[in-house]
């Protein structure tokens, strides 16, 4: 009866699925993008490069900007810096409101971003609180710190 009880069950078994086809190597994963604050709206865009070169230019306008993260704050994601290049100036970017921020690993994306730009001077306390958070803070020949800032409205950050 066991023999007879076993050989029913192997035929009541569903068959196995079929291996799936590999993908073609020419096929790529979508790149995950996280999403911030409000839904860019598609500004006027502002070349990173020609912000840090002239930055009155865009002083206090709401612009799109494009850029490689290069650090981002170390203990809460509440700002980030762009910039060409590993040293020197950036635009220190922080977040509307202080309504979303962003991984603490965002060093290296990649970010589309909508905000308001404004140069600051930073107070001394302002360099040490960014500093111990891993910014960069510029000096200008006078010893003064200044630095270009955007506050986002919203972001794509792609990794």
């Amino acid at each position: 009866m066991n023999a007879l009880l076993a050989a029913l069950v192997l035929v009541a078994a569903p068959p196995a699925p079929a291996p799936k086809a590999a993908e073609p190597a020419t096929a790529k994963a979508a790149e995950p993008t996280l999403v911030r604050g409000e839904k860019l709206k598609g500004l006027p865009k502002v070349e990173l490069a020609a912000l840090l070169k002239d930055p009155a230019a865009s002083e206090g306008k709401t612009v799109a900007l494009e850029g490689k993260v290069r650090k981002a704050c170390e203990k809460k994601g509440c700002w980030m810096e762009l910039a060409v290049e590993d040293k020197g100036p950036g635009v220190r970017v922080t977040f509307k409101d202080y309504g979303f921020f962003v991984p603490l690993d965002s060093a290296g994306s990649t970010v589309k971003l909508e905000g308001v730009v404004s140069t600051k001077e930073l107070s001394e306390d302002k360099v040490k609180h960014y500093q111990t958070e891993g910014a960069t803070v510029t000096r200008g020949k006078d010893g003064k710190a200044r630095e270009v800032q955007l506050v986002a409205s919203g972001l794509e950050l792609r990794r």
